[in-house]
């Protein structure tokens, strides 16, 4: 009887052979040709072509931009990839971002990692959370109107620009702790200007396990995030961010959409218990989300390796 390789060990040697790939790029040879098919066998990551994902915002990739005239291109952006978002709403604006092609890595990205104490994973790929956080904000637009909304470990800002298009909020401050991952938002946010009507719009680098943020404690009325308790590491300073800029008061609240991630997410919220915090968790909280979530487990083809734990988005109510 042939020997069975174990799985984790299979995954483990095709996810170093991607990352070899990517950084011999220029010279990959005809055997690099099999990869993408083997990613798929390994990777809970999801990509609109390929099929996969919750998929509730459409989007599609465009090849003409009409960018707003305020909108700078950097020298490093030859390569992005522009992405139309159709909101389903009526009478909705398009959001249009800017992004990295799926899956792409360069050395310097590990570098500014290293530098800043930060991980790279808002440039790596669109993450079905933030998908889904989107749509939650969209189906819940009357809860941010009037409100001052603060998203954290926004990747390219898909949620927080969501919000600023669609629901009449006050202020809506995107941010992330990785210098590389605001400028794509602050692009974004310059391109898509003409869609916020009264509601201001801001980047903004958080960092939180280093950020001096006294000067704007007290100050949001709901804060957003979406897959952002994977890192341990963070969970502590994570926390602390949330209850310093969170308004004290019984009206505000921190809107989390994470996956288990094995005992992650049982992790932070440990966290948030220990700083003064009280926290709900849902996990039926919208009905078209669920049913797709039930598609998904049973099998029927669309979002190969699809796996609860880490790619079902649950709902986190965080209140002072």
């Amino acid at each position: 009887m042939e020997a069975k390789t174990s799985s984790s060990s299979s995954s483990s040697s095709i996810r170093w052979a991607i990352l070899r790939d990517a950084f011999l790029a220029q010279s990959r040879s005809s055997s690099s040709s099999s990869q993408p098919e083997k990613k798929k066998r390994i990777s809970r990551t999801t990509t609109r072509a390929g099929g996969g994902g919750f998929n509730m915002i459409p989007c599609h990739r465009v090849t003409n931009i009409n960018s707003n005239s305020n909108t700078n291109d950097d020298e490093d952006g030859g390569d992005d990839v522009y992405v139309s978002y159709i909101l389903p709403l009526n009478e909705a604006p398009t959001l249009v971002l800017r992004q990295r092609p799926e899956n792409t890595v360069n050395l310097n990205d590990f570098r500014i990692c290293n530098k800043y104490d930060i991980d790279n994973t808002g440039l790596v790929c669109h993450w079905p959370s933030e998908d889904v956080l989107a749509y939650f904000c969209l189906s819940n637009a009357d809860m941010f109107r009037s409100k001052r909304i603060l998203e954290l470990g926004a990747g390219y800002g898909l949620a927080g620009l969501v919000i600023a298009a669609s629901t009449d909020a006050l202020e809506v401050v995107i941010s992330d702790g990785n210098p590389q991952v605001v400028d794509y938002i602050q692009h974004n946010i310059q391109a898509n200007s003409a869609a916020y009507a009264e509601t201001r719009v801001k980047s903004m680098i958080l960092h939180w396990n280093q950020e001096d943020i006294s000067n704007i404690s007290n100050t949001f009325d709901i804060i957003i995030a979406s897959d952002c308790t994977f890192f341990k590491e963070f969970h502590e300073g994570l926390a602390q961010t949330v209850k310093c800029l969170l308004k004290h008061s019984e009206a505000s609240e921190a809107i989390f959409l994470s996956p288990k991630r094995g005992n992650s997410m049982e992790k932070f919220l440990e966290q948030i218990k220990g700083v003064g915090l009280r926290f709900s968790i849902t996990e039926n909280y919208d009905k078209k989300v669920w049913q797709l979530h039930q598609n998904f487990t049973r099998g029927d083809g669309s979002w190969p390796n699809y796996e609860v734990d880490h790619c079902y988005p649950l709902l986190v109510r965080i209140k002072p």
